[in-house]
């Protein structure tokens, strides 16, 4: 007889190094932008000044760099004989390849608002935005405007011009928060409140539970629970410096106490005393919590108690699960155990837990009716099927139509 093949198994573990963490960078190009308005007093005081000869704003800064409006009332262009104004942007500071887009307005002031714009925002640029390679260099119209027809036109009012000007400045720039991030900490308030709770300060309140005290803020109290609320500010005159709880086991109105101050549960509690080690799922914390839950109406909790009770749900404990999500107004696990019933419906009702529904909860065995003829109408072909559980849950037979023997 040949020996068994020999299986060996090789860690990986070394053969892949450590990965560092995935980077990321953004280039932004965009434009910062600037206005100026210049106002030309005397117009007809400044022609024949002669060609070439121009009017300049004061210097206004834009994106770091100066920029002055030149004005020419007889034309940049000699071979024009002055019959065009001309207009031009000009970079007053030192720079070099400065790349800007240009708006020049020449405003209407008869309030019609038919301006003349010559304007590079808003549109596509063949080839891009201009370049001003060096201090003096310029971007305007020689031809900005027909002299004849701007001295009788509403631009001209009262000898007056007015020009505004927009310039903006390209620049492109990386966007640090893809590069430098900085780590905000978890939330600490329940860490807060906790410490609030462990060194008793400014308590003001006292509960004994089975001879086990514990302090509490009456404050912090109304503020999760409106139970307590009421109890202790809707008009009602709570003096009591103690009180005593006699419903609740000191076990668990401390893992309560420690949900209201830091809005978590002690997991390893509930674990420790979760269905596998309790003979009955009423004898859990989890169980018990849940009862805790819905007396102070603390909602949050009652739903942590409800997925935690969830993860138990098995063919033997959905009956008292469901009694109790019944009980205590738990209606997600409510949902959940009924449809676990419903689906597995055969095994459930060999279960003791069933027995025990059927003697203190016919109300919910109606329910369980329900949910089973829902979940047939959700098969299209089990019309057979459906039958023979109808009959289980009516005659006590199992899955496959034989009488099971009631329990006594």
């Amino acid at each position: 007889m040949s020996e068994p093949p020999m299986i060996t198994h090789v860690s990986d573990k070394n053969t892949v190094g450590e990965l560092s963490p995935p980077t990321s960078s953004k280039s932004v190009t965009d434009t910062i932008n600037g206005s100026h308005r210049f106002v030309i007093q005397g117009y007809s005081l400044a022609k024949g000044m002669g060609v070439g000869k121009h009017i300049a704003s004061d210097t206004f800064t834009v994106g770091g760099h100066q920029w002055a409006i030149y004005f020419y009332p007889d034309g940049k262009n000699p071979e024009d004989n002055s019959a065009y104004v001309s207009v031009f942007i000009a970079l007053a500071s030192e720079g070099t390849d400065v790349r800007a887009l240009f708006e020049l307005t020449l405003v209407d002031q008869s309030g019609k608002g038919k301006h003349k714009v010559h304007s590079h925002f808003d549109r596509s640029l063949e080839s891009g935005p201009y370049t001003l390679k060096y201090r003096g260099s310029m971007w305007g119209y020689k031809r900005f405007f027909r002299r004849g027809m701007l001295e009788t036109s509403d631009y001209l009012k009262d000898d007056c011009l007015k020009i505004n000007c927009t310039v903006g400045v390209v620049r492109s720039t990386i966007d640090c928060s893809s590069l430098h991030t900085i780590q905000v900490p978890d939330p600490d308030i329940g860490a807060h409140f906790g410490m609030l709770l462990e060194n008793m300060e400014g308590s003001d309140i006292i509960f004994n539970v089975a001879g086990e005290k514990f302090h509490a803020h009456k404050l912090v109290l109304a503020a999760r629970s409106p139970v307590f609320r009421s109890e202790y500010f809707d008009g009602q005159d709570v003096d009591e410096q103690e009180i005593v709880v006699t419903d609740m086991e000191p076990e668990v109105f401390k893992v309560m106490l420690h949900f209201v101050y830091k809005d978590a549960l002690v997991e390893e509690e509930l674990e420790a005393t979760s269905t596998s080690s309790a003979p009955c799922i009423s004898d859990t914390v989890t169980a018990k919590l849940l009862s805790a839950a819905d007396r102070y109406n603390l909602t949050r909790l009652r739903r942590l108690c409800e997925s935690h009770l969830c993860k138990d749900i098995s063919v033997n404990s959905v009956a008292q699960i469901l009694a109790l999500a019944d009980r205590y107004h738990a209606t997600e696990l409510k949902t959940v155990c009924l449809r676990f019933a419903a689906e597995n419906l055969a095994a459930v009702m060999q279960s003791d837990g069933f027995e025990y529904l059927k003697e203190h909860s016919p109300s919910l065995q109606s329910e369980l009716l329900k949910t089973v003829a829902g979940c047939e109408d959700d098969c299209s072909s089990g019309g057979g099927k459906s039958k023979s559980v109808w009959a289980q849950l009516s005659d006590g037979g199992d899955a496959n139509g034989r009488r099971v023997r009631q329990r006594t």
